[in-house]
């Protein structure tokens, strides 16, 4: 294959060393210049696919290999992942993987460190990084102060400081707020002008399609179609969820002057705000907002720098933007039946693995899945039974619109359970469904809006 392709590959197929069934069957597939969007039901082979380009498969994860891959006209499984580094950068689903350094600026320079770049020509490709994805303002932040959204901006920053000829990018949109979706799309319009090879995995098509040379279906491991983009659409249907009024219901949890921040920083001041039993209620804002501060503090992991906090007796389920911490057991089955062992609940643990579509991996360890069937996991382990408070942070993280759809249902019938539920999340769509309230988290207050007048615009 020319040196001038940036990746191919010939009836390639990939089963990892773990795995019963191909994750990658037969794919025949030449990724030209431009951005190529990549979809497909979760589990359907998409990051696998991506992990080919760098030479994580096979290298890194092993397995059984048939067929051809080369990037740039060298052969992936003769080539060192040393070498297909400098030409391939690669942003995992989870940005929590590629963060090493304790700030900002120096973890955006890690990877150039590593290569010996000179000093000055350092300074320069990190400020260029920075801006790029515009978080400039945070080069002397510690990372650990930092939102998932911001967080997934880091990574992008430390790749594209590597100044790759192709850019690999698994789930790039799952945490950004809207402001941050159109900045990113307008960077890869930017870097695919300048001759950048950009191949994106991604659910949300609905502001990538139109962009997009290219996309390319996933089903089962195999390529279903490889045709130039449709181009924008239609917004699905939305519709809300008929509940009863909660006017009357009792109060489940309530903030009161609360002034709240990691590290003692307050990003929060000042804040009153609370929910009822069987209320959804939805957090809605830019990254680095406040979000995932006010759901750790509702839920007593974050205790607040001022003010109090309420909240009803009983259990308080929590599902942090990367779940995969507390997924330990060896299969999703005795996930789900831990918490309700502990919980005291005689609940069915099949019926809500059935729910969210994870019958057929219900026997597997969960870290061993992929995204979308990891959060799924985490979130059916976190809600068995019925929890007095749910707290979801980012719950459609790595989802396709089947999973989706299911947690819609369970949000749903969770709240008609009288769970009082608070979400946050950039999913507009999801938000519309499913809120009874939307509160906007925004330069360190909270305010209530209208849901659908909220949704439009944040």
């Amino acid at each position: 294959m020319s040196a001038d392709t940036p990746a191919a590959l010939t009836g390639f197929s990939y089963r990892y060393g773990t795995g019963v069934t191909a994750a990658l069957d037969h794919i025949d597939l030449r990724v030209e210049p431009g951005l190529t969007a990549v979809t497909g039901a979760s589990g359907s082979g998409k990051s696998t696919l991506l992990r080919v380009f760098n030479g994580l498969v096979p290298h890194f994860h092993g397995g059984v290999v048939q067929g051809h891959a080369s990037t740039f006209g060298r052969d992936v499984l003769r080539t060192p992942t040393r070498t297909l580094a400098r030409l391939v950068g690669f942003l995992f689903q989870d940005p929590e993987l590629q963060s090493v350094c304790a700030t900002v600026e120096r973890d955006v320079a890690f990877g150039l460190e590593n290569l010996a770049f000179p000093r000055t020509q350092m300074i320069e490709r990190v400020d260029e990084a920075l801006q790029r994805t515009g978080i400039a303002h945070l080069r002397h932040r510690e990372v650990r102060t930092l939102s998932g959204g911001e967080r997934q901006r880091l990574a992008l920053a430390g790749v594209l400081a590597l100044r790759p000829a192709l850019l690999a990018l698994d789930e790039p949109l799952s945490q950004l707020d809207a402001g941050g979706v159109a900045s990113l799309l307008d960077t890869l319009d930017g870097l695919v002008a300048e001759g950048l090879t950009v191949v994106v995995a991604e659910h949300r098509l609905r502001d990538l399609a139109p962009r997009a040379q290219r996309v390319l279906q996933l089903e089962h491991g195999g390529l279903t179609n490889g045709g130039p983009s449709p181009g924008g659409g239609a917004d699905p249907a939305i519709r809300a969820f008929a509940r009863p009024s909660r006017a009357a219901a009792p109060s489940a949890w309530q903030l009161r002057d609360v002034t709240a921040g990691p590290a003692r920083t307050a990003l929060l001041s000042g804040v009153d705000a609370g929910g009822c039993a069987g209320e959804v209620v939805v957090l809605m804002g830019p990254n680095g907002a406040g979000k995932t501060t006010l759901l750790r503090t509702i839920a007593g992991l974050l205790a607040p720098l001022s003010g109090g906090v309420e909240r009803v007796p009983g259990r308080v389920a929590y599902l942090p933007q990367n779940p995969t911490s507390l997924l330990h057991r060896p299969t999703v089955r005795a996930e789900v039946e831990l918490t309700l062992r502990r919980s005291r609940e005689h609940a069915s643990a099949d019926a809500l693995i059935g729910q969210l579509g994870l019958r057929g991996v219900a026997g597997r360890y969960p870290r061993d899945l992929s995204t979308g069937e990891r959060q799924r996991a985490a979130l059916a382990a976190v809600l068995a039974g019925t929890p007095r408070i749910a707290l979801l942070d980012e719950p459609t993280r790595g989802m396709d619109d089947a999973s989706r759809s299911a947690l819609r249902e369970l949000i749903s019938s969770l709240a008609r359970q009288g769970t009082a539920v608070v979400m946050a999340t950039h999913d507009r769509e999801l938000a519309d469904q499913v809120a009874d309230r939307v509160l906007l988290v925004a330069g360190g207050a909270v305010t209530q809006s209208r849901p659908r007048a909220a949704v439009r615009t944040a």
